[in-house]
């Protein structure tokens, strides 16, 4: 293609400098100017133009063992990023096309092309890709629809219902008949939000009073699967309004992340027995052979305008590490993005 850019010599990435303890502070990073390598064999050079942070990378900073490797101290972070191939070295991925990776937090990556996905430009915005129909919106669809094994006229509960993951979550369930879709948020404006954009049939902000109270007010008639995006007081609340058979999906628990002690755990468990109740926790990489199924409804859902999302847009490769801090505090509406 006659109009994609020379790479350049050099590009910016963000490395990880140290290991947070409780909050990361700008000191805990490293952003630096590295060689922009030449693909090898089987490799792409994407210039990214969309980057994706996420609460889960809070874990990756930290040495402990996890369900994914801790980022290498001095090395370019990753995460979800999607750009367009500015020079191949590999067969079926030429020049010019757009593809999904996992190396984000830079400018410019060598990918393999075998960890690649192409994605159309023209069939949905690029950013969708890291958001809606990308890993986030998987998440959502799976944790719902098998591990919480949702069926029509279920009572849902959401917590973190703005975000990107938990935003969709209460509209597929409504979108699939559920009786009630209830969420909570952190700010007045985004319980707003919920019942006037995302079509939640009841919302509140868990900073106005004891969960439990709000959310027996919001479902008097109980749940029947709550998704679980930020554990602590919530989970307690859910185990306390959890109806007979009910399910509870842990997707995650963003209030804990930077606790440098262990949290309490719910003092209810015991409820489970009478419910007879059930807590799984999941990960959207176990669920990929429901992609197809998954880019299909929810594609469709979003192109007739069923399906409504948000993107908060941070601007510019060096203000990634502002943007991750802001998942963190939860100053985004929906789906957090860097525009490169």
């Amino acid at each position: 293609m006659s109009d994609t850019p020379t790479p350049p010599a050099t590009a910016r990435e963000w490395q990880l400098a140290s290991r947070p303890v409780g909050w990361p502070k700008p000191e805990d990073f490293a952003f630096v100017e590295a060689d922009v390598r030449t693909p090898g064999e089987g490799q792409v050079l994407v210039r990214n133009e969309y980057l994706s942070v996420d609460p889960y990378m809070r874990g990756r900073m930290s040495a402990a063992k996890s369900y994914a490797a801790p980022y290498e101290l001095g090395k370019a972070m990753q995460g979800g990023a999607v750009g367009e191939v500015v020079a191949s070295n590999a067969e079926g991925i030429s020049v010019g096309d757009h593809v999904l990776h996992f190396l984000g937090w830079r400018e410019y990556a060598v990918v393999d092309a075998k960890t690649a996905v192409k994605v159309d430009p023209e069939a949905a915005p690029l950013s969708a890709y890291l958001g809606v129909l990308g890993m986030t919106g998987l998440t959502a669809y799976a944790g719902l629809l098998r591990t919480a094994s949702f069926k029509e006229g279920d009572s849902v509960f959401v917590s973190g219902a703005a975000g990107a993951v938990g935003s969709q979550v209460g509209q597929i369930a409504k979108l699939k008949g559920a009786s009630r879709v209830i969420g909570s948020a952190g700010s007045d404006e985004k319980v707003k939000l919920l019942t006037e954009e995302y079509g939640f049939d009841a919302a509140f902000n868990y900073k106005n009073g004891p969960v439990s109270e709000q959310l027996r007010a919001a479902a008097p008639d109980g749940v029947d699967v709550y998704f679980d995006n930020v554990g602590g007081d919530h989970l307690e609340a859910a185990i306390g309004s959890l109806n007979r058979d009910g399910r509870i999906a842990i997707c995650g628990a963003i209030s804990v992340y930077n606790n440098t002690e262990p949290a309490p755990g719910p003092k209810n468990l015991a409820r489970l027995i009478q419910t007879r109740g059930r807590i799984e926790g999941f990960l959207v990489g176990d669920h990929y052979d429901m992609q197809p199924q998954f880019v299909q409804e929810v594609g469709a859902w979003i192109r007739s305008g069923e399906l409504k999302y948000r993107e908060t847009v941070v601007e510019g490769v060096e203000n990634t590490l502002d943007a991750f801090l802001g998942v963190l505090r939860g100053d985004n509406t929906g789906k957090m993005i860097v525009k490169l």
